[in-house]
């Protein structure tokens, strides 16, 4: 995907991962392969959450720049967007929001 506006429907969130780490903690470089995948990233964009009975979305619980955690295992998609790697995943498969 490249230059393009990207909207997430229903109550799916997109999420920028945060990089991953390229050195152990005493300094030792790690190779590609064995560099773990982050599991929390930025909230880049939303949806407008889950369409009630009413027929109205009832809001998500995360905000755009929110910083959030998610499941090493979620049912997320991994996409490229002008060669950045997000993540697009339902709002339910989020941890937590992370504040400093």
């Amino acid at each position: 995907v490249q230059s393009m506006t990207f909207k997430p429907l229903y109550d799916n969130i997109l999420i920028k991962r945060v990089a991953a780490e390229e050195k152990t903690k005493s300094g030792l470089l790690l190779p590609k392969s064995d560099q773990e995948k982050p599991q929390q990233g930025k909230v880049v964009a939303i949806g407008p959450g889950k369409l009630g009975k009413d027929g109205n979305y009832k809001g998500t619980t995360v905000s755009q720049g929110d910083t959030v955690l998610f499941g090493k295992y979620h049912s997320g998609e991994n996409i490229d967007i002008d060669g950045t790697e997000h993540i697009i995943i339902k709002e339910s498969e989020l941890l937590a929001i992370i504040s400093e």
